[in-house]
């Protein structure tokens, strides 16, 4: 199964793009939008994890009217490139599996573009390239290679095994919705998240995850938190989620409401960093660039 994302144009044109594919000014890319406020190589179309994702190069683009530098492409997204010029994501096509690296003692991960293993211990992945690392896996466009320390590099695919050190990394497909992390990963490793926003409800969509239904006034908590889309003020959260009582009273429901959530959350094994109070009076929703809002409220 080919794997492509298809980008319908402001003029109706479909056009199809795979991993490795630029967009830009210039005829030579993979697909030209002939306009002066377009850079020559604007932005790159990459598989990540399973999941195709655009990256801005010499430029960058806006996704809900927020600009981003990286976000995931879903069917019916409107990317704008510059004002007026707007691409919606008509289709992604994604592969039916990607490749993982597991290992004793670290679990299975599905692998990023780059990643480097250090032995530890414990034993960690970093979704970069770090020159003291035992091992460094990165993808090239056609094929996975793999290189340790003080060795040449080769082609892995599933079903490989390399010897690092002591120990023994083999590389496995996974399928690609619903690929493999474990509890003590990398947090840039996380998946990226989709949340959907109902105010009396949110739906938390992740890769190979089910999804994760919050309710009540906890999901009204978050809903605030993430429609604002930065830090705020927990009182004047918690004014609109409980317009009477003292003062006292209501930070008492605050605490108790934010404990809760925030349990509900870690359960599930959602990072974190999601829902962060500073404890200086702000609390807000930390969203990475591939996170996605849905705001049905």
């Amino acid at each position: 199964m080919r794997a492509f994302v298809r980008f319908r144009l402001p003029d109706g044109e479909l056009v199809e793009l795979s991993h490795g594919d630029v967009i830009g000014r210039l005829a030579l890319v993979a697909l030209t939008l002939d306009d002066p406020r377009v850079s020559e190589a604007h932005a790159l179309v990459s598989l990540r994890r399973g999941e195709f994702v655009l990256l801005g190069l010499r430029g960058g683009f806006a996704v809900r009217g927020r600009p981003v530098q990286e976000a995931v492409l879903r069917p019916g997204m409107s990317v704008e490139f510059a004002p007026g010029l707007v691409l919606e994501v008509d289709a992604v096509q994604q592969p039916p599996d990607v490749l993982a690296l597991e290992m004793p003692g670290l679990g299975r991960h599905v692998l990023p573009g780059v990643v480097s293993l250090h032995l530890g211990p414990p034993p960690h992945l970093a979704p970069r390239f770090e020159a003291n690392a035992a091992l460094h896996v990165w993808w090239n466009g056609g094929t996975w290679r793999a290189r340790c320390a003080d060795a040449d590099a080769v082609d892995v695919d599933a079903g490989d095994e390399l010897p690092v050190g002591d120990l023994r990394v083999r590389f496995v497909a996974v399928d690609a919705s619903g690929g493999l992390t474990t509890p003590n990963q990398d947090a840039a490793l996380a998946a990226p998240m989709r949340m959907i926003v109902w105010y009396d409800s949110v739906e938390i969509h992740r890769q190979g995850h089910p999804p994760l239904t919050l309710g009540g006034v906890g999901a009204r908590l978050m809903s605030e938190l993430l429609v604002l889309e930065g830090p705020v003020s927990w009182h004047a959260v918690a004014q609109e989620l409980w317009r009477d009582g003292s003062p006292e009273a209501l930070r008492h429901r605050w605490d108790v409401t934010l404990s809760r959530l925030r349990a509900r959350l870690r359960a599930a094994g959602v990072r974190r960093d999601l829902v962060r109070h500073d404890g200086a009076g702000s609390v807000q929703c930390v969203l990475y660039p591939a996170d996605i809002i849905e705001d049905r409220t």
